[in-house]
């Protein structure tokens, strides 16, 4: 089966580093994504990416495959029912790099299966979370919430 790829690109008036740690650092995350990032970050190691409402369900595993502070980190990805199915794995790689006195961020997610909910969620997802990043970057404030919780 083919696999779809979908790529977002951002610019966000920050440095490499500030941009960097917030998409590594739970107490950065919590505030724009209201999910925590939590690993070692050492490759290989494993990667959850946790609610932080109340019952802190994990909503995605995966493993940390590169980790190159402060331009890229490369995760697998996949929803916690599927973990021990690396079919059903896509992969995300986040590059990170200066661009004319700002920072450009690409998000490269690859591996995604035509008609998914996994490519639902990517695609409407990347684009709200990576937009509450840059406002909290650049005003010290990330968006409202844009997605339901319950979807």
């Amino acid at each position: 089966m083919d696999t779809i790829s979908f790529i977002y690109v951002t610019y966000i008036s920050a440095a490499p580093g500030k941009v960097f740690k917030a998409l590594t650092d739970p107490k950065m995350t919590k505030k724009y994504w209201q999910h925590e990032n939590v690993s070692d970050w050492k490759p290989g190691s494993r990667w959850e990416h946790r609610d932080t409402g109340k019952d802190r369900s994990l909503d995605l595993v995966g493993k940390v495959i590169e980790y190159a502070p402060p331009r890229r980190i490369v995760l697998s990805w996949a929803s916690p029912e599927d973990e021990a199915r690396e079919d059903k794995y896509s992969r995300v790689a986040l590059d990170i790099e200066p661009y004319h006195g700002v920072t450009r961020l690409t998000v490269t997610h690859v591996g995604l299966k035509p008609g998914s909910e996994m490519l639902k969620g990517i695609m409407e997802g990347w684009p709200m979370v990576l937009s509450s990043l840059k406002s909290l970057m650049e005003t010290g404030h990330a968006l409202p919430v844009l997605w339901d919780r319950a979807a």
